[in-house]
């Protein structure tokens, strides 16, 4: 079997008798209370399968009779727990492989999460014993998992025993335990989690193995993902293909992402794009939906469940509440979802409905006079929800009174049912738990959100998932590219002078700048003479990384007299290093946009678009996608910009032509994936965009060490 950084993720039937064990063996099973055996085995009391307790020094365990040794059970057990400390749990796993066992769960502690290399080593022996047995193994360091239509809890918390019966949609995969388990609590306000994982360690089977194996699972419809790490992002990236391709939502969380090395970096890229952003760009690009709070994780999980196929774009609300209306208007237009105001024939439905006081629009006000005439809210909601410009329907509930649940909640599950559009419901009351709460929760048809912040950004998010480009880039850059890059950067230093870098980016056709290096006054005054004025001269020296911080860069040169003093002010500032020379280049027009490209060692290239020049670590107005992009990728990474705008033609300004740097960014990606090897960083600031094309004016490559 191959290494378990390089291997594919395993399949659903590859895991079965870990995920759906018909038989779980628990080694170290004590009747000590409060140890992890006894509360594993009095977690199994309602699961539908055998439970072995295995401990030579016990009879029995919670009234179950208890084995001296894993060969003395009837038969191979499809699930073997290692409830033993460190010392003890490789023996009991190369035992748990003799006798044929189908799987196995390590709980201890002690292993990678040291950061010791003999606990490295530990762990890594471990899964090579899983793997040579072909027995997944889950853990160590982990809190084992939950198949909640089996009853199975093969883990060590306790509370599972007194969980409610029902069985949902939602499989919960999370590395960290507590924080995961935390999740799957939400089933005791009636929340349908079908599934609990907890990888801990991932000595073998890790996140990317389980979203995969959940993506076949018929029963669930969507997964949320508490994530910290990975051994190989290729896999996980492999996992979010397959949920996608099966229609199975994965929603992500992102643990760690303050820290993250970024002021190492020596480019603007490099600053701009660190793991945190690496890893949201492989959750996109495997059609993954990250989410930046971790309250977000199951509401939007439940609502990607639910929703199904997004349709028109527009949301409706209705709420007895004005003030809730204007917030859903306020949140909505944060996030860029339209409300438009609904068509004549259903004002026309609404105005037999509501009263005259109230507000026959979008937001809808039935105002309170609903709750006095049967079925009336239902009326005004069907009416919404048949506007073909509404794709979704948001339903703030603002005060729990138990005399509103009883018709309210039975409407909305009529409603929910009643056509494919979801119904969300928005729970404003601060008595979380009030009448009606866990009417709605229990029901997988009604997503529910504690805060509209996060309802009309799941919105937002559902509208881009579906909308998100995932076919193959086509290449843009001419044959041969690839081959002549390497050649230049096998004849640079470690970091690439400018125009050594521009000639780089010209062998996979992005347009760079004329120049003439200039090597002493006349030469540069030549040069200006030929290139025509306005020109622009800076220093070319490879230790100068951040021409502008040293003050080696002259704009806007006009004439002879302006030159010569420039020259030399140049030459002065950049005494101390290896100046090659100072670059003339003609003043090139347009609006600055910054592409650049980085190679996370975890995620691998990384194509970053943002705004241009010396703001760019001001404002921190980036994307960034994993490399290589299409054009229609790169397009819509300019879309998301917040200075966007500046390049459709704001307030009477020339238009940038979008399509000519749509394509260079394609083919800057294209580079940076060809050359992922070779390269560590890669700036192109600015690129200059005209109404007519563009040109790279200044670029920066450093090589790996």
């Amino acid at each position: 079997m191959l290494a378990p950084d390089t291997r594919a993720a395993y399949t659903r039937a590859a895991l079965e008798r870990l995920i759906a064990p018909r038989s779980v063996a628990i080694v170290g099973a004590s009747p000590r209370a409060g140890s992890f055996g006894v509360r594993t085995v009095e977690n199994l009391a309602d699961f539908a399968g055998e439970v072995f307790p295995v401990n030579a020094k016990y009879e029995s365990v919670a009234a179950r009779r208890c084995y001296p040794s894993l060969g003395a059970l009837p038969h191979a057990p499809d699930c073997v727990v290692l409830a033993v400390p460190r010392e003890g749990a490789e023996g009991a796993l190369e035992e748990a492989a003799a006798t044929g066992a189908g799987s196995a769960i390590v709980f201890a502690s002690g292993y990678g999460e040291m950061a010791r290399e003999d606990a490295g080593r530990a762990q890594r022996r471990l899964g090579d014993i899983a793997r040579a047995a072909k027995m997944p193994l889950l853990g160590p360091n982990c809190m084992g998992l939950v198949n909640h239509p089996l009853r199975a809890g093969v883990t060590f918390l306790s509370e599972y025993a007194r969980a409610p019966q029902g069985a949902g949609s939602i499989a919960v995969v999370s590395q960290s335990g507590a924080l995961g388990y935390s999740l799957a609590q939400a089933w005791q306000r009636g929340l349908g989690i079908r599934y609990f994982f907890s990888t801990g360690n991932s000595a073998d089977v890790d996140v990317g193995d389980l979203v995969a194996a959940m993506a076949e699972e018929p029963e669930v419809r969507a997964i949320a993902c508490l994530f910290e790490g990975a051994a190989s992002a290729a896999r996980l990236r492999e996992a979010g293909e397959r949920a996608r391709a099966a229609g199975k939502p994965v929603i992500v969380f992102k643990l760690g992402t303050s820290a993250d090395g970024a002021a190492a970096a020596r480019s603007h890229t490099g600053s701009l794009a660190g793991s945190a952003v690496a890893w949201r760009a492989l959750f996109e690009r495997a059609g993954l939906v990250p989410v930046e709070d971790f309250d977000a994780l199951l509401e939007y999980a439940k609502f990607f469940a639910a929703a199904g196929t997004p349709g028109a774009r527009g949301a409706a609300a209705i709420s007895g509440s004005g003030g809730a209306g204007v917030m859903a208007a306020d949140k909505a237009a944060a996030h860029g979802v339209p409300m438009p105001q609904p068509q004549p024939a259903t004002v026309e439905k609404l105005r037999a409905i509501v009263p005259e006081f109230g507000a026959a629009r979008n937001p809808c006000d039935p105002t309170a006079q609903v709750l006095n005439i049967p079925d009336s809210f239902g009326r005004c909601c069907r009416a919404l929800l048949e506007d073909p410009q509404y794709g979704v329907l948001v339903v703030p509930s603002t005060v729990a009174l138990a005399e509103t649940v009883k018709d309210r909640v039975p409407t909305m599950a009529r409603l929910a049912r009643e056509q494919v559009k979801p119904v969300a419901l928005v729970w404003l009351s601060e008595w979380l738990q009030g009448p009606g709460a866990e009417d709605y929760e229990k029901d997988e048809k009604i997503p529910v959100f504690r805060s509209m912040e996060r309802c009309f950004a799941a919105i937002a998010a559902w509208h881009a998932h579906a909308g998100r480009e995932f076919a193959p880039a086509a290449r843009r850059a001419p044959a041969g590219a690839a081959q002549d890059a390497q050649r230049l950067l096998a004849a640079a230093g470690a970091t690439l002078t400018e125009r050594e870098a521009k000639r780089v980016l010209a062998a996979y056709g992005v347009p760079v700048v004329g120049e003439r290096l200039a090597k002493s006054v006349d030469e540069a005054l030549a040069a200006a003479r030929a290139l025509g004025y306005p020109v622009v001269m800076k220093a070319e020296a490879p230790g100068i990384l951040h021409k502008t911080e040293l003050d080696v860069v002259r704009l806007g040169i006009a004439n002879e007299a302006e030159l010569r003093p420039a020259y030399a002010e140049i030459v002065a500032n950049a005494r101390g290093h290896e100046l090659h020379g100072v670059l003339v280049q003609p003043m090139i027009p347009g609006a600055e946009v910054i592409v650049g490209a980085r190679v996370d060692p975890e995620v691998g290239a990384l194509v970053v678009v943002g705004s241009g020049g010396v703001l760019v670590e001001l404002i921190h107005d980036t994307v960034a996608a994993l490399a290589p992009v299409s054009v229609g990728e790169a397009k819509a990474m300019l879309a998301r910009l917040r200075g966007y705008r500046l390049l459709t033609g704001f307030r009477g300004g020339a238009a940038a032509d979008l399509e000519a740097l749509a394509d260079a960014i394609a083919r800057i990606s294209e580079l940076a994936a060809d050359l992922a090897g070779e390269f560590e960083e890669l700036d192109v600031n600015p690129l200059r965009v005209g109404p007519r094309g563009l040109a790279a004016v200044d670029a920066l490559i450093t090589r790996r060490g």
